[in-house]
């Protein structure tokens, strides 16, 4: 399908040719871990077996490592120990490079047996670079295809899985097209372990895009359906039976309600750089 999804937050990037929600590369990334790798190190070989696999296990002295991310991609840059040394020295005012040709680089971070304890976790948005906290705040967004001024926009948050519950650092995305909640439903919100979970939230914040313009805004058998109010007008008139009262006890529009107790209450407090309530806390 011939779509193209763009970025109005955050940097654009580059997809499959038949795929739009498949993210391939991005041209520019952080490097938010830099480290190395030795022989001596608690599950090494474990660790290492990727290099094994492909052929590239050719450092017996160990490995310097550059962990890349971006929005929706992340990589790891396996080079000498000596030239990731050199880069940090050369980084202190954060303006090193580095030459990428004189080692090997693979899509992803790697996860498994030793790695799960190696790295640790990395949000996008971290107190050291300005965030508001420690995994609070835009990740990215892109324009909706089929309604002019909306957005369907990747965040992550602090929430909890059921009201009460303990609060989790969180990721997802949020249509202001059609003001649906993810927590409703399943599987579009994220625990916020690390690029991964980010990269497949801004995923299926373009899967969405793709479903509206395939389907159009409001189709059954598309993802962006507006409610048009109809759960809060249920919601109002069983109060309204119940208490006896003739206003409302919510406001009667999805956009309204949701600027006040939904998501859209949460992207406008981390957008004026302030730290949001816990969401269904």
């Amino acid at each position: 399908m011939n779509i193209t999804i763009t970025n109005t937050y955050g940097t654009a990037h580059h997809v499959s040719a038949t795929n739009p929600s498949h993210v391939t590369s991005c041209d520019r990334y952080r490097l938010p871990l830099v480290a190395t790798l030795t022989p001596g190190h608690p599950g090494y070989e474990d660790m290492v077996e990727i290099l094994k696999d492909n052929g590239h296990d050719t450092r017996p002295e160990g490995y310097g490592l550059i962990f890349l991310e971006s929005e929706e991609f992340s990589a790891t840059y396996f080079g000498s120990i000596a030239q990731i040394q050199t880069y940090q020295r050369e980084n202190a005012d954060g303006a090193a490079t580095f030459d990428a040709s004189q080692g090997v680089t693979y899509a992803r971070w790697p996860h498994g047996k030793g790695w799960d304890d190696f790295l640790p976790r990395v949000f996008w948005n971290m107190k050291a670079r300005g965030a508001i906290a420690e995994g609070v705040g835009l990740v990215t967004a892109f324009a909706h295809t089929e309604v002019p001024g909306a957005e369907v926009i990747v965040y992550e948050f602090e929430g909890t899985w059921r009201r009460g519950g303990e609060p989790k650092q969180l990721v997802t995305y949020h249509c202001t097209a059609c003001h649906l909640d993810t927590f409703h439903d399943c599987g579009h919100v994220h625990d916020n372990t690390g690029p991964d979970r980010r990269r497949w939230a801004a995923r299926q914040a373009r899967q969405h895009l793709i479903s509206a313009a395939r389907h159009g805004v409001g189709d059954q058998n598309g993802a962006c359906r507006p409610d048009n109010g109809e759960m809060l007008r249920a919601v109002n008139a069983a109060a309204r039976e119940m208490w006896g009262t003739t206003g409302n006890a919510l406001p009667d529009a999805d956009d309204a309600y949701c600027a006040t107790k939904g998501p859209c209450s949460v992207i406008r407090e981390l957008r004026a750089g302030v730290r949001p309530p816990v969401y269904r806390a």
